[in-house]
């Protein structure tokens, strides 16, 4: 991961600062993460041999209350993509306006290079490394890219061994045996549906008429395209690490998830199955996906997919970012000359933190809701703020990122001035 990584994500706020009401105390408070944690993890693997992993932890901001994040496992987990992940965290839950800051976490790691006996001692390992940096009034963790529900369930475990005590509100995206929330698996796509079904009639854009393309299959992409063609959006491609599939008459989605759930590539999928016989198809990479003349893009994969080698491909409509950061601030700039539509990430994809709001609000409460009441404060979150930056959006006539920025900072240094700025300490009065 490219040391610049953090650095690019921060020139996101240089232009939303010109409209934002946020004291220069508050802009330089935000320019640095409150805590950083490097950590070595290790492993007894199963051959008896030893091996060592590095983890990382940041929490950004806690001034809105305590951090939340995921934990990423990826060969390319580094301090700077943690940094920016926690970065953009901080800013998400703001937009939402959850009483959250932004924190992050990541192993670097091939998660699947390791059984599951090792992937639960590196699980368990990494929070004896950290206990002391996360809690339920502290920072959250959550599910993020290669890490899933059991994952979760071994750290919550681990951790309420660590304190002596159950802390289920330590960990979000759990098994529901363990403390869950029903709706969190697919929390992200869903509050992306609901994001995008808020969006889309603005353009006078019918679903039976959109063709969408969404690059990565994995927890959020799968979901997405079987919302979407549920609702009757033509999905027309599709691509995991491993590669895509593009058929113009739309393709199979719940086909194709069930054959990736086995624990196959969906490029195979086409070619080697009866599928083959029903719907014309092709095989492609997954730049080739993202240069489809589609209406709406989907980038669900990693960040750093649409930049300044490739944003002048790009012929789609309307991107909304699934993934977190996966366009960069110059690649921003020529879609926004092309006059193609971006609707940020930290907004589009922010459906996974919110429900996880929901399960630290249920494991601290002991009363726990039903799939429909959940799915209900989502869609009514996603479409408030949504329509909040909208708003922003055309007032102010700038993108949709820069207006989700604005709402945030707002917001932020709202928090922020509570604690006192130099105008409070130079010219204000106690009352």
């Amino acid at each position: 991961m490219s040391d610049s990584l953090f650095a690019d994500a921060s020139k996101r706020l240089q232009t939303a600062m010109k409209y934002a009401s946020i004291s220069e105390d508050a802009v330089e408070r935000l320019k640095y993460p409150k805590a950083s944690l490097s950590v070595s993890i290790p492993v007894r693997m199963d051959n008896g041999t030893l091996q060592v992993f590095q983890g990382y932890r940041v929490r950004y901001d806690d001034t809105r209350g305590p951090g939340k994040g995921g934990v990423r496992y990826h060969p390319n987990v580094s301090l700077d993509e943690v940094q920016s992940l926690a970065f953009w965290m901080t800013f998400k839950c703001a937009v939402l306006n959850l009483p959250f800051g932004g924190a992050k976490g990541g192993i670097t790691v091939d998660p699947k290079a390791l059984s599951k006996l090792e992937l639960e001692r590196l699980s368990r390992g990494y929070v004896d490394a950290i206990a002391d940096f996360i809690g339920p009034d502290v920072d959250i963790l959550a599910p993020d890219v290669y890490t899933n529900a059991m994952i979760m369930g071994w750290m919550m475990d681990q951790y309420s061994i660590i304190r002596r005590q159950i802390s289920p509100a330590v960990v979000t995206g759990k098994p529901l045996t363990m403390g869950g929330s029903v709706g969190r698996d697919g929390a992200t796509a869903t509050g992306a549906f609901f994001a995008i079904e808020a969006i889309m009639p603005k353009f006078d854009q019918l679903p039976s008429q959109t063709t969408v393309a969404i690059q990565g299959f994995g927890k959020a992409g799968s979901v997405m395209a079987e919302l979407l063609a549920r609702a009757g959006y033509k999905v027309v491609a599709v691509s995991d690490s491993q590669g895509g599939i593009y058929a113009k008459k739309g393709l199979d989605i719940p086909s194709i998830r069930q054959y990736k759930a086995m624990g196959n590539g969906i490029t195979a999928l086409y070619c080697k199955n009866t599928v083959c016989n029903i719907v014309e198809h092709e095989i492609l990479s997954n730049q080739d996906l993202l240069a489809l003349d589609v209406d709406i893009l989907i980038p669900a994969a990693l960040e750093n997919q649409i930049t300044e080698a490739n944003v002048n491909d790009i012929k789609a409509k309307y991107i909304f970012e699934v993934a977190n950061g996966p366009i960069t601030s110059e690649a921003d700039k020529v879609l926004e000359a092309k006059g193609i539509y971006v609707f940020p990430d930290i907004l589009v994809n922010a459906g996974g933190v919110t429900v996880s709001y929901f399960e630290w609000v249920q494991n601290r409460s002991g009363l726990y809701w039903t799939i429909e009441e959940v799915n209900q404060r989502l869609k009514q979150k996603m479409i408030e703020e949504t329509e909040r930056i909208w708003s922003i959006s055309q007032e102010l006539a700038i993108s949709m990122r820069t207006a989700a920025y604005v709402h945030a900072l707002n917001r932020l240094g709202e928090a922020l001035n509570a604690k006192g700025t130099r105008d409070y300490y130079i010219n204000g009065r106690i009352s």
